[in-house]
């Protein structure tokens, strides 16, 4: 196949420090102490790539130095190069290669970013061409990504060897400025082609809510809440969602609804916390608790809109000390659960679990498969 591939270098770098995004921010990310996270997804999927194909790419770091690295036989076509830095490649630069893939005429993009990266390909490209994305990104709901990097690089082999067809998904993306003040505004910028194998090929996000729903998260919320009274001692880490908002509600204290918040003893710890914040307060804790609630319909309670609590901080926890949450309505839409931390090792350590436990009322529990 002629593939056309691009890597957006910064995206992701705000999730961990708590930026919910890197969309305007880089600077600060930096400042924060972000590192990229976007190449080293890129080298995950690459490896597992098969067959011989021509790349059409954007130089250095966008793609050229990953290609070089696992494909030195195979024809690798610059087309554009940018003359900036990491930090400073824009969505223009992303556009500028993609012009040219569409100009070359290639079956397929192949990309390494976030919500934002595919809405800006989606606009040039329509359903001329199919996308199939690399999760990197802080925020992804729309459905051209796979579940994780090695998903990705799976699909794209089925693609190129006639196994897996091709099928419509929605370009989703949220206001990362909003976002970043507690609006969850999301927008649908249309549909694209992608590769579609439901195993595969993560599901664009659904959201739940009805009357019955809220009293649920009240039932929820006061379970964990029970917990933490039982627990006075440990420190509990409440990633962002409406579910777990309701905890600090009923506690009557501030909250973050998009962000992380760390806890002790039913009061407020650290609010809107980065990774290295989480990682300083649980370092001589008696006790780590993470409490996540599931993007409905993806399945995905760790690694998406959450990366702050990072794979340091999970194995802190232990993986018994995760409560999951979610309505018993979301998980009708949501058959599996699945984590992507950047972690491999940790990632199958949570898929051998097979199953695991999710709170879907006061004291009320199902057992669900965990994929990846």
């Amino acid at each position: 196949m002629k593939v056309g591939f691009v890597v957006n270098p910064i995206a992701g770098m705000g999730g961990r420090v708590g930026l919910k995004g890197t969309d305007g921010v880089y600077d600060e990310a930096v400042e924060r102490g972000a590192e990229p996270v976007a190449v080293e997804r890129g080298e995950r999927a690459l490896q597992e790539i098969q067959g011989e194909h021509i790349w059409l790419t954007a130089g250095g770091v966008m793609g050229e130095e990953l290609l070089e690295d696992f494909f030195p036989g195979q024809e690798i076509r610059v087309i554009y190069r940018s003359e900036k830095y990491i930090g400073e490649t824009t969505n223009r630069d992303t556009q500028d290669a993609v012009k040219t893939f569409i100009d070359e005429d290639v079956d397929i993009i192949l990309f390494c970013g976030g919500d934002g990266t595919a809405r800006d390909i989606f606009e040039l490209v329509d359903k001329k061409i199919p996308l199939l994305g690399i999760p990197s990104g802080v925020k992804m709901h729309s459905g051209v990504f796979g579940i994780n990097p090695e998903a990705s690089a799976q699909l794209f082999n089925m693609y190129a060897e006639g196994e897996a067809d091709l099928g419509k998904v929605e370009i989703m993306d949220l206001d990362e400025d909003k976002y970043r003040k507690g609006d969850w505004e999301f927008k649908l910028h249309g549909e694209a082609v992608s590769i579609y194998e439901p195993h595969y090929i993560q599901l664009g996000k659904q959201s739940f809510r009805s009357v019955k729903d809220d009293e649920l998260k009240y039932d929820i919320a006061s379970y964990i809440i029970e917990e933490m009274e039982h627990y006075p001692d440990h420190i509990f880490v409440l990633g962002p969602g409406s579910t777990t908002a309701m905890i600090q509600e009923q506690l009557e204290l501030e909250h973050t609804i998009l962000g992380v918040d760390v806890l002790k003893n039913n009061e407020i710890v650290v609010l809107d916390a980065s990774e290295s914040e989480i990682l300083e307060t649980v370092a001589d804790a008696k006790g780590v608790n993470i409490v996540v609630s599931v993007i409905g319909n993806q399945g995905f309670f760790l690694g998406r809109g959450n990366q702050q609590i990072s794979p340091l901080v999970i194995r802190k926890a232990g993986l018994m000390n995760i409560y999951i949450l979610a309505t018993p309505s979301k998980m009708k839409k949501t058959p599996v659960l699945r984590a992507d931390t950047g972690d491999t090792e940790l990632d199958k350590e949570i898929h051998d679990k097979g199953f695991m436990r999710v709170v879907t009322g006061f004291r009320e529990y199902r057992l669900v498969k965990v994929e990846a």
